[in-house]
């Protein structure tokens, strides 16, 4: 299925990443006063036919400034990210300022997109008020169509909505009346500190410099969304940010980045946690995993740069160190990958593929039930102020994480020990081998059908 492709672009602080979180309805694009913070290509999929019962996509790219002075001397890879964009894109939105009028670096970037094939609309951004709409005018002179808004006062989006079905439809590209659904597909968070990998592994994945790499920490500061397809199925894979510990962010950029980095986690299916091989578990790491585990997502310990450990440790060493240190992830599955060949990152997809059609089963009642019984049979939960807790029965309520509540006469009987070992003995029994199940435990209220056990 065919998704086209808006790209938004133009000098540096002109408002293209606000525009883009506008459009959107989403804070994805770090926004900063400080020139060149987007540096890669962040894309989302947007539905412009939202009060419609069927929904019609577009896939809009946000980009960084073109012509901006990268304070990491990443200008050239940041150029090349702006160029893939333009040359892939079926829209462009050249973005301006009314308030400054035409520069030179504008002038620059539209002689740019004369050489292109696709269309482009001139996005006149910063019209708060009739004076900023008059100098909206000059941009006239340039020869494509001038739509004026306001992301700061939220004026002309339906306008620039509305004109951007309108060229797509004239090319051909979008039919108001054929909605492209898109099925649903498992989101991947890639995260680990700083320069473990990560955009290399999406790189790779992709067979092409979709994300921008550097040996700089730092270098990757929104969290990326990359659609791609592997043996027919569709995938999204999120590029995070390092991760930082809290008292080492030292502005605002990085703390948009860390918060960037933990919304993706929340948002994943599953999530890959990235380590070097040739380094030491670190206090960063831990405190991550503590976030993964809060949130209670499947989770595979990626350990990366395999190659450079070859002849040197075995894996089952690296394993053993990593359950050591995090003894509540032994259910989680491990990878040794290199990402800049490409070795085993198939098997690592696959794997986690494994993990979200886990995450989405559901448990029946009596089957379920049934073993609950066996467990508290083979290991009888201690006596509670010198009485017998009692289980009237169980049931699976929720998927992502499988979510189980179990009711009692006395919930407090239940050690953190003891829920530890019942949830052991599910995942022994059940299709949840790998992923995290919450277990809740609540005590009968009111008149439950005392039939209700015996039925199920």
């Amino acid at each position: 299925m065919y998704i086209p492709k808006v790209a938004i672009v133009g000098r540096p602080n002109v408002g293209k990443s606000s525009l883009f979180n506008w459009l959107i309805g989403q804070r994805v694009s770090i926004v900063d006063p400080v020139a060149g913070v987007t540096r890669d290509r962040v894309t989302f999929l947007l539905d412009l036919n939202p009060e419609a019962d069927e929904p019609q996509y577009i896939e809009l790219i946000d980009t960084g400034g073109i012509g901006i002075v990268d304070e990491d001397n990443l200008s050239e890879h940041i150029e090349e990210q702006i160029n893939i964009a333009l040359q892939t894109a079926n829209l462009v939105l050249f973005v301006t300022d009314s308030r400054s009028g035409i520069v030179p670096l504008d002038i620059e970037v539209s002689e740019r997109l004369r050489k292109l094939a696709s269309p482009v609309l001139l996005v006149a951004n910063k019209s708060d008020n009739e004076r900023d709409e008059k100098n909206a005018n000059e941009f006239q002179r340039f020869g494509w169509q001038v739509i004026t808004i306001s992301v700061k006062q939220k004026k002309g989006r339906i306008n620039l909505t509305e004109t951007i079905k309108e060229n797509l439809i004239a090319n051909n590209l979008f039919d108001p009346n054929t909605p492209n659904i898109i099925d649903p597909i498992m989101k991947l968070a890639i995260v680990g500190r700083r320069n473990v990998g990560k955009s290399t592994f999406i790189n790779t994945l992709l067979n092409e410099d979709r994300v921008i790499t550097a040996n700089i920490p730092g270098t990757t500061r929104d969290s990326i969304d990359v659609r791609f397809d592997m043996d027919g199925k569709t995938f999204i894979a999120i590029d995070t940010p390092g991760f930082l510990r809290r008292k080492g962010i030292k502005n605002d950029l990085q703390f948009y980045s860390a918060n960037r980095a933990e919304k993706s986690i929340r948002q994943a299916d599953v999530v890959l946690m990235f380590f070097e091989a040739c380094s030491q578990i670190q206090t960063l790491e831990k405190q991550l995993l503590g976030f993964i585990k809060e949130e209670m997502k499947p989770c595979i310990f990626i350990v990366n740069k395999w190659d450079t450990m070859v002849n040197q440790m075995p894996t089952e060493r690296w394993a053993e160190y990593i359950h050591e240190t995090f003894p509540d992830f032994r259910f989680a599955p491990i990878a040794f990958i290199t990402g800049k060949t490409g070795k085993n990152i198939k098997m690592a997809l696959n794997h986690a593929q494994m993990l979200f059609n886990q995450a989405r089963q559901h448990i029946p009642t009596p089957q379920l039930n049934k073993l609950v019984t066996a467990a508290l049979d083979n290991n009888p939960p201690p006596l509670y102020h010198f009485h017998k807790p009692k289980v009237y029965y169980a049931s699976q309520v929720a998927t992502n994480p499988p979510t189980i509540v179990m009711f009692t006469n006395m919930p407090d009987a239940f050690s953190t020990q003891y829920q530890r070992y019942l949830v052991n003995f599910l995942r022994d029994e059940l299709p949840f081998a790998e992923i995290p199940i919450r277990l809740i435990i609540r005590k009968r209220e009111g008149n439950i059908d005392k039939n209700k056990k015996q039925k199920n």
